[in-house]
């Protein structure tokens, strides 16, 4: 099992004020969001599961995939989602000088659209602050999470993967899944599950 738990510790997100780690809301809305896309095959079937339920998301797409699967990511963009940034190469923002990581960024936000968000969630969620502070700069939010489902992880199940988002999602929750090959059995399973679960409570999915 992994070592970190599937809820964000609120002494983290404390400590890390000017990232969005949850949004507030008055209605029961949860926040899906999606890593690492477009990936061909599972982008679509995550696009047909969510019109399924009129749910919306944020994908944080990585430059490289957008650039070699242009027309998938349209259909993103088509549906009414929202699109975020990813990196150009899902890039290790600890391992990255800051001058590196942020032209990465900006490549990445040329290939999205010029009236984007500019939302942006580091890869792996390591980010180091000069890097976070001259995004933030630049008008970038940075997007992290209050639950993760661990859908990459080879250790966790299917069954495993649903109950870290069931178990630990509430209201204004900001939920990672991954559109990627990796990620696709433990996701595939999650996702229909969670969005049956929750609009049977009567929340609604929308995008950040």
């Amino acid at each position: 099992m992994p070592v970190f738990p599937a809820k964000t510790p609120k002494l983290i997100q404390r400590l890390f004020p000017k990232y969005i780690w949850k949004k507030a809301s008055l209605t029961k809305t949860i926040y899906l969001t999606f890593d690492d896309g477009p990936t061909p095959k599972i982008t679509q079937w995550t696009l047909d599961t969510l019109k399924k339920y009129n749910a919306k998301a944020t994908f944080f797409c990585i430059g490289d995939n957008i650039k070699k699967y242009p027309e998938l990511f349209k259909s993103v963009y088509n549906d009414g989602h929202t699109i975020g940034n990813h990196t150009f190469n899902h890039l290790k923002g600890w391992r990255t000088d800051t001058n590196s990581y942020v032209k990465n960024t900006e490549k990445t936000q040329q290939l999205i659209t010029s009236n984007s968000k500019q939302l942006f969630r580091p890869p792996f969620g390591k980010i180091k602050r000069k890097q976070a502070k001259q995004l933030i700069k630049r008008g970038y939010k940075i997007v992290m999470w209050s639950v993760i489902s661990y859908d990459w992880e080879v250790k966790v199940t299917p069954e495993q993967c649903l109950e870290n988002v069931i178990k630990n999602s509430i209201s204004g929750s900001i939920i990672v899944f991954h559109d990627s090959i990796k990620a696709s059995k433990n996701m595939q399973y999650a996702l229909p599950k969670v969005l049956e679960h929750f609009s049977s409570k009567g929340y609604q999915f929308k995008a950040l």
